[in-house]
C-alpha cells in the first residue's frame, strides 16, 4: 500500500543551491517519487544535491511549487477548492486546519535535536502527544516511558538535555517523533552532528524500527547503514533522482557516472 506519493515535484529558491534556470535556483527539478508501507528507503547523495529539501517538502517544512504529494491518501495541494488535475500547474496548499492532521502523519528527526532544555526527557516526549493530539496525560506519561524503554533511555527519563549525549539527545527526538504515531518517520542525516563513537547507538535505534517495519526515509551520508537496513536506496544530484535500486544495485553494480563517482568518493 502507497503511504507516499510524491509527483514532478519542482522546488525553486531565489539562491543557495542546486541549479539556476532564469531567476531561479532550482532545488528539486522534476522528482517523483512513492513510498509503500513498511519500506526503508535511504538517499544518498552530494551536498547541495536537493536531498534534505525533498524531505522538508513532505512535511511542508519547504512548499513546493508544483506537482503533487499525497500522504496516506490525502493530497496536500488543491486548485480553486478542487484537488490538482496537472502536476505543472502551481502548487496551492489546503487550508492549514485540512493540512494539519495529513502532516501529523509524519514524524520527523533532524541533525540537531531540537529538544526544550527547560523540560525533562519525558516531558519533551509527552508535550506533542498532550498539546496536539489531545491525548490524555497518564496515558501519554505510560507510552512515552515505554518509548524511552525502545530507545534505550529509561533511565534518563528524568534528566534535563543538557544532562545528555549528543546520541542520547537524538535517541530523545526519535522517541518525540514516534509519539505521535506517525505513518512515516523523516530522518535528515542525523547522526551528521554526532562523534562517530556515538553514531552506533542511533543507527541502532533505527535498524530497530526498521525491524519492527516502520516506514521510514531516511537522507544519509552512513553508506553502510544505507546498504544494510535499506529496501530501496535513492541517488540525487543537482535536484534530481539520478539513480534509484537495491542497496545491491546500487552499490555493487551502478550505472551512472555521477554515482560511481559519488561511490569511489565516499570509499565504497
Amino acid at each position: 500500500m502507497k503511504v507516499l506519493e510524491m509527483k514532478n515535484i519542482v522546488k525553486r529558491f531565489n539562491r543557495g543551491s542546486i541549479k539556476i534556470k532564469g531567476d531561479f535556483i532550482v532545488a528539486l527539478d522534476d522528482v517523483s517519487l512513492e513510498l509503500n508501507e513498511g519500506e526503508v528507503v535511504a538517499i544518498i547523495g552530494p551536498s547541495g544535491s536537493g536531498k534534505s529539501t525533498l524531505l522538508r517538502c513532505i512535511n511542508t517544512l519547504e512548499f513546493i511549487d508544483s506537482g503533487e504529494i499525497i500522504i496516506d491518501g490525502e493530497p496536500l495541494t488543491v486548485t480553486n477548492g478542487k484537488k490538482r488535475k496537472t502536476h505543472s500547474e502551481k502548487a496551492v496548499y489546503r487550508s492549514e486546519r485540512e493540512l494539519r492532521p495529513i502532516i501529523m502523519k509524519t514524524g520527523m528527526v533532524f541533525q540537531h535535536f531540537n529538544l526544550f532544555p527547560h523540560m525533562s526527557v519525558l516531558e519533551n516526549v509527552i508535550k506533542a502527544p498532550v498539546l496536539i493530539l489531545k491525548e490524555n496525560k497518564d496515558e501519554a506519561l505510560k507510552k512515552g516511558k515505554e518509548l524511552l524503554k525502545k530507545v534505550g533511555l529509561e533511565s534518563k527519563m528524568e534528566n534535563y538535555p543538557g544532562q545528555l549525549s549528543g546520541g542520547q539527545k537524538q535517541r530523545v527526538a526519535i522517541a518525540r517523533a514516534l509519539a505521535l504515531n506517525p505513518k512515516i518517520m523523516l530522518f535528515d542525516e542525523p547522526t551528521s552532528a554526532l562523534d562517530p563513537e556515538i553514531t552506533g547507538e542511533v543507527l541502532n535505534v533505527m535498524r530497530n524500527l526498521a525491524k519492527d517495519k516502520m516506514t521510514m526515509i531516511s537522507v544519509t551520508h552512513e553508506m553502510g547503514f544505507a546498504k544494510e537496513v535499506s529496501d530501496r536506496v535513492i541517488f540525487m544530484d543537482e535536484g534530481k533522482i539520478v539513480e534509484s535500486g537495491t542497496p545491491k544495485e546500487i552499490f555493487e553494480d551502478p550505472k551512472n557516472e555521477r554515482l560511481k563517482n559519488f561511490l569511489k568518493a565516499m570509499g565504497k
